[in-house]
């Protein structure tokens, strides 16, 4: 197993120990400072009311949105969406942080230093904390631009779901997925409990604790089974629901059903480990398959009793060492990494463990083909480079032919010669590529890792600085302000730019909006239109006089570092002509006329 998972099976094990000590001591950490690699438990919660800490009604799964100012990569690029935990989850992560935020820093700078790996470990409730602190180390570890690999990994036994599919995308497009293993045996509930609601669910959490007794008998058999079942139940309408948007096809009943039962939001993330009843280890990184076999291997064999499975399911949640014994004194690991070729009948006893009935195996397939579709559609998309640079530089030729005194942008808006025309069959031809492109990261169609290929993120910052400007002076010339609003208004401004720009911001860890060097001259026309207005209040023209003063603060930084053309200074732009109009005792006039001034000397 240690070549699958990257990760010696001593060290294991010594994780599973350390992480079952931590849930002994709550609120404190436990540290094996002295081993290598180090070992940092984390302590979870036996208490529903951590797992839920409001209005279950509510809010049944006890989800909030990630705190992007801890969190910064946990979202869409593209519109900025965060990611979604469990409340209850981060609320105890960042207790803990407070409290030993800096003992967790100095452990991972430690181990960086003496080249050792440190292993964030959690056992049941403990796991989420694990996957926060990792996650929260990884992110310290990109914003000191270190180049060298963080030290940092995470084991979890038992782990509940708590993290939904954007913070698993973007676990997998900063390449930090391979960080996370999560181990879990065929039948333990609690990886699948918080795919049901809490008020379902959040009762029966307190029996959990007590099965840590393997001679314990339920209090209540009639209860137990009930619980087992619901958690069964929705986890079953969550794989359905996933398994139809795979394939592509719609289920009539489970829409209707849909309207009544409310979905998990919570979705694997990581690398998963199922251990069988035979000691076998089933590897498996696909979340969509993950997701899967979580509900297809709770499913009980004919004739077995579904009130000994509902038994069997939360003693196993405290059975993990002997499971672990079993599945690494076992060389039989089976990795399913070519979900494509998954065979619909097979004699391999792992698979027959883990209740691989044709229908799962149908499943598994379909998330190996989407998987592959995204590989096929981003080979479509590099055979579109050329085509991109070509156009590129066709319009960079245009941008150098430009008339003397106008410049790129006023050339294109004035739209008086053939060149200008030539130029507008580019920037359409562009545009239709971009949007394509963008529709395909909408649709979750592309690897999660393009947005942040440096190739792409360059060529989407070439593209934006090129075409953008040529865009805005097409809407102005057309006077499209007049019926759809300012550029900038949100609708207007197309997708192919803000999601480009937010590649670029999100590689340099700039701020959000702050390279809107390809679309300033949108505030230039807006800004010219509104000091035409003779009927503004005194509260508006001081508001446009401070928004000049940005925008022209904005445009010396970004000459400053090249971001802006010289061309855009030239003394007939725009530009030039509204900064005319400006009163003498604006500062932005001074400025901008700096610039110009700068661009005749020059």
């Amino acid at each position: 197993m240690d070549g699958n998972l990257g990760i010696q099976k001593e060290v294991i094990k010594d994780a599973y120990f350390v992480s079952r000590k931590a849930g002994e001591k709550p609120g404190e950490l436990e540290i094996t400072g002295s081993s290598s690699p180090v070992i940092v438990g984390f302590p979870g919660s036996r208490s529903p009311e951590d797992w839920f800490p409001e209005d279950s009604k509510a809010n049944p799964f006890g989800k909030t949105k990630i705190d992007l100012e801890k969190f910064p990569s946990l979202r869409r690029i593209g519109n900025g969406v965060p990611a979604t935990v469990n409340r209850g989850f981060m609320a105890r992560f960042e207790r803990i942080l407070q409290k030993s935020g800096q003992t967790i820093r100095n452990e991972v700078a430690k181990a960086a230093d003496e080249k050792k790996q440190i292993i964030f470990t959690g056992h049941s409730s403990g796991g989420p904390i694990a996957i926060y602190a990792t996650v929260w180390s990884l992110e310290e570890h990109r914003k000191s631009k270190k180049k060298e690999t963080p030290p940092v990994f995470c084991l979890t036994f038992g782990s509940p779901l708590t993290t939904d599919h954007i913070f698993g995308h973007a676990i997998r497009r900063e390449g930090w997925s391979d960080n996370f293993v999560h181990f879990v045996t065929k039948l333990d509930i609690i990886p699948r409990v918080l795919l049901a609601p809490a008020p379902s669910t959040g009762e029966l959490l307190k029996e959990v604790a007590s099965f840590i007794d393997p001679d314990r008998e339920p209090d209540s058999i009639g209860d137990l089974t009930s619980f087992f079942v619901n958690v069964r139940k929705h986890a079953s309408c969550v794989a359905n629901h996933a398994a139809c948007a795979l394939t592509g096809s719609k289920n009539t009943l489970f829409d209707t059903m849909s309207k009544f039962i409310k979905l998990s939001p919570y979705r694997p993330c990581g690398k998963y480990v199922f251990c069988t009843e035979t000691g076998a280890s089933v590897v498996l990184e696909n979340p969509d398959a993950v997701l899967q076999l979580l509900f297809y291997s709770l499913q009980n064999k004919p004739k077995t009793e579904l009130q000994k499975i509902a038994v069997a399911s939360l003693r196993a949640h405290w059975a993990y060492e002997d499971a672990l014994d079993k599945s690494l004194a076992t060389p039989i690991v089976v990795c399913l990494d070519n979900l494509r070729e998954l065979p619909l009948s097979s004699d391999r006893a792992a698979l027959i463990d883990l209740n691989l009935c044709a229908s799962a195996r149908l499943c598994l397939r379909a998330a190996g083909e989407s998987e592959k579709k995204k590989l096929d559609n981003l080979e479509k998309i590099k055979a579109k480079k050329d085509d991109i640079e070509k156009a590129l530089g066709k319009l960079e030729e245009y941008r150098t032919a430009r008339r003397d005194d106008v410049g790129y942008y006023d050339a294109f808006k004035l739209y008086e010669k053939t060149e200008d025309l030539k130029a507008n069959v580019v920037r359409l031809e562009l545009a239709a590529i971009w949007d394509e492109i963008i529709e395909m990261i909408r649709q979750e169609e592309l690897p999660e890792k393009f947005e942040a290929e440096e190739t792409w993120v360059k060529l989407g910052t070439r593209f934006r600085r090129l075409v953008e400007p040529i865009d805005i002076a097409n809407y102005y010339r057309h006077s499209r302000q007049d019926t759809g609003g300012p550029y900038m208004k949100k609708g207007s401004r197309p997708s192919r730019y803000k999601y480009t720009q937010g590649w670029r911001e999100h590689a340099e860890q700039l701020e959000n909006g702050s390279c809107g060097e390809s679309c300033f001259w949108a505030e230039v026309e807006e800004l010219n239109l509104a000091f035409a207005d003779n009927k503004l209040s005194n509260e508006q023209t001081a508001s446009n006089k401070q928004t000049a003063l940005k925008l022209a603060e904005k445009l010396e930084d970004w000459h400053g570092k090249g971001e802006v053309e010289e061309d855009a200074f030239l003394k007939e732009t725009t530009l030039a002509k509204w900064c005319q109009t400006l009163p003498n005792n604006y500062e932005a006039k001074y400025r901008i006329q700096g610039l110009i001034v700068s661009q005749k000397e020059s």
